[in-house]
């Protein structure tokens, strides 16, 4: 072997161990810009369940109440769908049912208490993604423990039941269930659940259900879903810093929530899950590594991990890959060593 291709060969051994290792990360969906110039105050975000790719937004107050199609792979608009017939006061979140269909969140309230009903605004997603004016089922909605501001809207992906998280900053919030099926005639009161102890602008099912993420600002945290009652898990979430974190959604294999901001040119952006933090179904789906339980340590915004997760086990893959890349020169080394002397 020649000098030339003895050096070739260790370049290539080089380059290859870690892009191997890098390899499992390609499957998280890109980042992505919102092109759109009439998406300004982006509060809601829902990935699609019929367009592969596609995600829905909407502003939180609009010159009409629209809901944006955004293809993830360009950023750009796809489909504008107007909401005929309502007032869109303050629009805040938008989420999938079961069946496709989507649900809106007029759920805002700038002075904390100063309406005594909001709404929820029911539609089917589009099955063509084409510009379309839609007049939508409208739900009333009271609180049981009377009226606040909320920006978190979930829909059940099991069960179909609607939740709404209310909003204050002094960690006083809660989770409220509003009844089994919505009435379209009554005004449907939700029934606090639970305290939550976090400034709620957005939240998420996990498409299993199994998983509820809820997110503010700064901060985001994951808990176990299971009859109605929500569980911490002890693993962190860090969200990427963004001008102000108004929205949440999982994609639709459920193992990345995508990260949404308000403003112009918003930037929707990545976080990958792991251990306890990914749903049920996605946990049995894989065989974890000996020694990683899922428990502790974090995810943050660059997609990886400390303590006992993804982190360490990526670690531990770098290290033997240069150990192994290091014992290769070295052979080469004699190698031409060798050649030299022949």
């Amino acid at each position: 072997m020649s000098r030339a291709a003895a050096g070739g060969l260790a370049c290539v051994l080089f380059a290859a161990a870690p892009a191997a290792l890098a390899a499992p990360r390609a499957e998280e969906p890109p980042a992505f810009t919102i092109t759109d110039p009439r998406v300004t105050e982006s509060s809601g975000l829902v990935a699609s369940r019929l367009h592969s790719g596609v995600y829905w937004t909407h502003n939180d107050q609009d010159v009409a109440p629209n809901l944006y199609a955004v293809d993830g792979a360009t950023g750009e608009t796809v489909a504008t769908v107007t909401l005929s017939g309502v007032e869109g006061r303050d629009l805040e979140a938008i989420s999938a049912g079961p069946d496709g269909t989507l649900y809106v969140g007029d759920i805002g309230d700038n002075y904390d208490g100063a309406w005594p009903e909001v709404w929820v605004y029911r539609l089917p997603e589009p099955e063509q993604l084409a510009d379309a004016t839609v007049t939508p089922v409208v739900h009333r909605v009271a609180y049981s423990d009377g009226p606040r501001d909320a920006e978190a809207l979930m829909v059940h992906p099991v069960t179909g039941r609607v939740y709404i998280v209310s909003k204050k900053q002094d960690g006083g919030a809660a989770l409220y269930a509003g009844p089994e099926e919505l009435s379209e005639t009554e005004l449907n009161v939700f029934e606090r659940q639970a305290d939550i102890d976090l400034w709620v602008t957005d939240g998420a099912f996990s498409p299993d259900g199994s998983r509820l993420l809820l997110r503010g600002y700064f901060t985001a945290r994951m808990y176990r879903f299971a009859d109605g009652v929500p569980e911490p898990v002890e693993r962190r979430v860090i969200p990427p810093v963004q001008r102000q974190g108004e929205s949440v959604t999982f994609t639709p294999d459920g193992r990345t929530l995508m990260f949404g901001t308000e403003g112009e040119s918003s930037r929707v952006e990545p976080v990958a899950l792991a251990g306890d933090l990914l749903p049920d179904s996605a946990r049995e789906a894989e065989e974890p590594e000996e020694g990683d339980d899922g428990r502790g340590g974090e995810t943050g915004g660059d997609g990886e991990s400390d303590g006992d997760g993804d982190g360490g086990e990526l670690s531990v893959g770098v290290t033997t890959a240069v150990v192994l890349a290091l014992l290769v020169v070295l052979g080469l080394r004699r190698l031409l060593r060798a050649g030299g002397r022949s």
